[in-house]
């Protein structure tokens, strides 16, 4: 029997409002490409995805986005989600989160992040998970963990870290994670924690911290004897073991071992080179600041008075104290004074033996002190005066030669030929032999040279070489032994 117009209209009414039940798969046409879509469930893992696709249904649960290559979330890609309660993106190339990224999912209870590439977390990146449960981080690239970074996710249950790069977890990083109750932080790169850093951890029943290099000093005192009177509850068999890797005493060794007075520290020392300088305004110094201890002190700059010429302050701080030492920085202003004026041009030569002058704007010459610069400018013009006053004192001795006479056959050369005594220029013939090669003859039938003698000046005028008493020095030969 067929139906009557009543059922028919129920029959259409019933079919209209099919895909608004929960529970039931969306339909086919709302499913992406090369997805799988069943039930409240949209599978999309690997396959080589870029970004989120779009045509998600609304009413979507669970959404698997694990194995494939998106970098980044989109603004805006999540907002039709809003009823996502499970998110899988582990192994993708997410580098960072930006602020808000999931604030339209308020009811997302798992959110899975681990094998990605994140540097770093903002402190905005999860508002709006106000009910979120268990966060997956592992496996990332995170080596420093910030103040409130996770502020806003006050039933956050399960915060999995391990496996990251970890070497700093602030005071107040995980502050406002009062329902935490597993922490894990193994396989990282800390050397220390504070006790303030868990103190906001009131629900705490696991924590792993295995497997870092834990640096056994004053500030993990507290750690250890915490661990004894009552963390111990906290830690299986296997994560009680936090070996010690420095001091190198102490390597290899469980800081449950440890004895209290083993764990020390060194206060730091600090020293500041020079304590005073002197500098022209504009120009940029560069002052060491020298702090040792153990641990390595972490060192800060801060500057004590606002005006120009003021005092800089130095301070180095470890778990051991702290130390301070005060910089003293003059500033010169007449620089731009000094530069308003033509600048004189160098020499293009400078004497032989004087030394190279230092720039008045050179880095080295300015960086000296007031009195430093004085002395190295005076030295500079007493070694010019002197190089001046030997050229002088050259050139007077020249013209005194040139003024004195010459006694007769001196520079005459002769040559010793071992036979029948000395000969002159005047007997030495150049030949060639066959060869070509230049050689001397002596002709003996050639005059020697005829030795006058000086002519005595008169007495009325002397030579100015004689005003002194000095004779004239004898005729001297030069021989050539062959």
């Amino acid at each position: 029997m067929a139906p009557g117009p009543p059922a028919l209209l129920l029959l259409l009414l019933g079919l209209l409002l099919l895909p608004l039940l929960p529970g039931l798969p969306p339909r086919a046409t709302g499913c992406p490409a090369a997805c799988r879509c069943y039930s409240a469930t949209v599978e999309c893992g690997a396959l080589r995805l870029r970004v989120v696709p779009p045509g998600i249904p609304p009413g979507t649960q669970t959404l698997f986005l694990q194995d494939n290559s998106i970098a980044h979330l989109e603004q805006g890609a999540l907002a039709p989600l809003a009823a996502l309660r499970h998110l899988y993106l582990h192994n993708n190339t997410l580098r960072a989160l930006e602020s808000g990224a999931f604030r339209a999912q308020p009811r997302l209870l798992e959110l899975a992040l681990t094998g990605n590439r994140l540097r770093g977390l903002r402190g905005g990146a999860f508002v709006g998970l106000v009910q979120l449960r268990v966060l997956y981080l592992a496996g990332n690239q995170l080596a420093k963990l910030l103040d409130f970074t996770f502020l806003h996710l006050p039933r956050l249950q399960e915060l999995h870290l391990q496996e990251n790069s970890i070497e700093l977890l602030e005071d107040q990083a995980l502050a406002g994670l009062s329902s935490l109750a597993l922490l894990d932080l193994s396989r990282n790169q800390l050397g220390t924690i504070s006790k303030e850093a868990l103190q906001p951890l009131s629900s705490l029943q696991v924590l792993r911290l295995t497997e870092n290099p834990w640096r056994c000093d004053c500030a993990l005192h507290w750690l250890g004897s915490w661990i004894k009177e009552g963390g111990r509850r906290l830690l299986s068999s296997r994560d009680k073991k936090i070996t010690c890797a420095e001091p190198p005493r102490l390597a290899l060794q469980s800081l449950l071992e440890v004895s209290g007075g083993s764990l020390i520290c060194i206060p730091p020392s600090v020293n500041a080179e020079p304590p005073e300088l002197t500098a022209n305004l504009g120009e940029d110094l560069q002052v060491a600041c020298q702090a040792s201890g153990y641990p390595q002190p972490l060192v800060v700059w801060r500057k004590m008075l606002q005006p120009r010429d003021g005092k800089y302050e130095c301070e180095a701080t470890n778990a051991g104290g702290k130390a301070r030492v005060l910089f003293h920085l003059l500033v010169n202003a007449s620089r731009q004074q000094s530069q308003q004026l033509p600048a004189p041009q160098a020499p293009a030569t400078r004497p032989v033996g004087q030394e190279p002058q230092h720039e008045g704007g050179s880095m080295a010459f300015r960086a000296l002190g007031l009195a430093t610069q004085t002395a190295i400018t005076a030295a500079i013009a007493l070694l010019a005066l002197t190089a001046l006053l030997l050229a002088a004192m050259i050139c007077r001795r020249r013209r005194r030669r040139k003024k004195m006479p010459v006694p007769s056959g001196e520079g005459t050369l002769f040559v010793n030929d071992y036979s029948d005594g000395p000969c002159t220029f005047a007997q030495l013939e150049e030949l060639r032999d066959d060869h070509g090669h230049e050689m001397f003859v002596i002709d003996r039938s050639k005059p020697l040279f005829t030795e006058i003698p000086p002519e005595e000046p008169p007495e009325h005028n002397p030579p100015e070489g004689l005003r002194s008493g000095t004779r004239l020095p004898t005729r001297v030969a030069y021989e050539i032994h062959c």
